[in-house]
């Protein structure tokens, strides 16, 4: 009797476990279904837009500089003070505004040197002082730039890098992108509901790309967007993401 007791709750619970199971894998197709539905009811699409612009204005990084042992150091300081006065100079000479030039206190480092047998030489320190032009005027900035000969005439060792050019606007240019990158998303996901039969229909989500500012005809995009310098002209691009409905 015992033994015929025990053979049917086998048969019970095996008849649980089988339900169950039935019920879960019921339940996970339900929840499949569902999903592939989801996912085959949207359409994400990636539109761009951009617009030329012209720079607005310019940046230009230079420095002077001088190399003193420790007993000239004073010295080297005087000397400093007397080759900004020349770099001003020529500036003003240039037509650049006095209120256009931002100069950065002296910057001293200790120059390490050695002789062959590893002893420590004379001490030497190099001075260097930044000067930093930012205008509106382009041209003149450009122009100045590239014609220096007369301060390094003057024994100053004068450096200066490339200007940079800037858009200031692109904040409100931005915006209107945005926009026309949104509409430029919808027409492909037209296109390509089209393709298929069907059509789309609300937005459903719309995020926006970071903003590429490039060189004309260039193609050096950056996930973390881009923005060169080197070009008066330069391309503003920007991307948007969107999903629709598929119908």
């Amino acid at each position: 009797m015992e033994k015929n007791l025990f053979s049917k709750n086998e048969i019970v619970t095996a008849a649980i476990v089988l339900a169950l199971g039935l019920f879960l894998s019921a339940m996970g197709a339900t929840y499949t279904f569902y999903l592939i539905r989801t996912f085959d009811n949207t359409l994400s699409t990636t539109g761009s837009a951009k617009q030329r612009v012209t720079s607005d204005s310019v940046k230009w990084s230079t420095s002077i500089s001088r190399t003193v042992t420790e007993g000239n150091l004073k010295k080297g300081y005087a000397d400093l003070v007397d080759d900004l006065a020349i770099v001003k100079k020529f500036l003003e000479s240039k037509g650049i505004l006095e209120s256009e030039i931002t100069t950065t206190p002296i910057f001293t480092n200790e120059i390490y040197k050695y002789n062959p047998s590893g002893n420590a030489g004379p001490r030497e320190y190099s001075l260097l002082q930044n000067i930093t032009i930012n205008s509106n005027d382009i041209v003149k900035i450009t122009n100045v730039a590239k014609n220096t000969q007369d301060i390094i005439n003057r024994g100053v060792f004068f450096s200066n890098q490339s200007p940079e050019y800037y858009y200031s606007k692109l904040a409100e240019l931005r915006v209107s992108l945005l926009g026309e990158a949104v509409k430029d998303a919808k027409a492909r996901a037209e296109m390509l509901a089209k393709s298929g039969g069907r059509t789309i229909g609300a937005m459903k989500a719309a995020s926006s790309g970071v903003v590429q500012v490039l060189a004309p005809n260039s193609i050096e995009v950056s996930d973390y967007g881009q923005y060169d310098t080197q070009s008066i002209e330069k391309e503003v691009m920007v991307t948007a993401r969107t999903s629709f409905v598929v119908r």
